[in-house]
């Protein structure tokens, strides 16, 4: 059944007003925000209806009314106005996005709490590849004669370093050839193909350098298997126990240990920019009091990494999604061509 536009305008009240008092909504503050004269029975009789159709909810407790899943669901569709973002929220932003580009788990892990910061909700960031990790290149370092540093670039251009032993001696002299080695036969193809490569090239290399190439792919090979794994970082869980509706300690508990266990954390859909799952559209049980707003970046290299806040259903939807778009297109932007998003329309506050 359509709603009436008046039905509609009592909604968006209700769920704008309870986003930002947290307290049920009754007839007088809705009459006062509301166009043109209407009389508190008219509204107490269009938040009957609304009800009934399951778009808002009556706590026993109180005569005012919050909104229902169905409620937000409406209102995120149809009724939520776009959300402009000041001057003041896109400088911080693009402060924010300043990140020292270091280990990719690093620059996650700040973004996250960034994120978070901006937000005042707990957040979560994935990244991960869509395809095959591979070695981009690699340089062998002498330290002494039992001792060099391997120093591997993959996919994305993270770096990774490790002192690696030898138990035959090794010279300095030795190394530019076998990082040509190398170079020549291991980059560009993924784990799998490592050890097999080092098989096929066992017969012509001295047994010497042999051992020691040996060492040097095996490290590859650790590296490209974990960075073939989707990280996933967690950041502000703590600031759920500001919010009324995690004064339950219990209740905050559930949330915070399924937000720590880093498992089944909602992905946007295929060529979304931004998801609002809300309530009961999340498929974890702990979340069915909860919703997410999810957003993607690209990292490069064949790389995607998404960033979720996760909050109340009686979350900003609007501003929320705001600043995660924006803050999504600066870390794809960041990562592509390391500049920052252009200014998008902004309001003075």
């Amino acid at each position: 059944m359509e709603l009436s536009s008046r039905k509609k305008q009592i909604l968006k009240v209700v769920v704008e007003d309870y986003i930002e008092t947290a307290e049920p909504v009754g007839s007088k503050v809705i009459a006062a925000q509301m166009e043109g004269k209407i009389s508190s029975a008219t509204i107490r009789n269009e938040l009957a209806d609304l009800v009934e159709m399951g778009y808002l909810e009556q706590p026993h407790t109180s005569a005012g009314r919050i909104p229902s899943p169905k409620g937000y669901r409406l209102y995120v569709n149809e009724l939520m106005e776009k959300h402009a973002l000041s001057v003041a929220e896109t400088e911080k932003i693009n402060e924010a996005l300043h990140i020292k580009m270091a280990e990719l788990d690093d620059v996650i892990s700040q973004a996250g709490q960034m994120m978070s910061l901006l937000v005042q909700y707990p957040t979560y960031m994935m990244a991960g590849g869509k395809g095959a990790e591979t070695l981009q290149r690699a340089e062998l370092l002498f330290v002494d004669e039992n001792s060099i540093i391997v120093v591997l670039m993959v996919s994305g251009s993270r770096v990774k370093s490790k002192l690696l032993k030898s138990d035959l001696p090794i010279t300095a002299e030795q190394l530019p050839a076998l990082s040509e080695l190398l170079n020549r036969h291991f980059t560009g193809i993924g784990a799998a193909e490592l050890g097999h490569r080092l098989m096929d090239l066992s017969g012509s290399v001295p047994p010497e350098l042999f051992l020691l190439l040996s060492a040097v792919v095996s490290y590859a090979t650790e590296i490209l298997e974990e960075a073939g794994k989707q990280e996933i970082i967690t950041a502000g869980t703590n600031r759920l126990l500001k919010l009324p509706e995690y004064r339950d300690v219990d209740k905050a508990h559930e949330l915070m240990s399924f937000l720590d266990s880093k498992k089944n954390l909602p992905i946007p859909a295929a060529g979304a920019p931004v998801e609002i799952l809300i309530g009961p559209e999340n498929v974890d049980q702990a979340l069915k009091d909860s919703s997410v707003v999810v957003a993607s970046y690209d990292i490069g290299d064949n790389m995607k990494g998404l960033i979720g806040v996760v909050g109340p259903t009686r979350m900003d939807y609007a501003s929320v999604a705001a600043r995660l778009s924006y803050f999504a297109e600066g870390l794809t932007k960041m990562f592509g061509k390391n500049e920052l998003p252009a200014k998008k329309e902004t309001k003075d506050e």
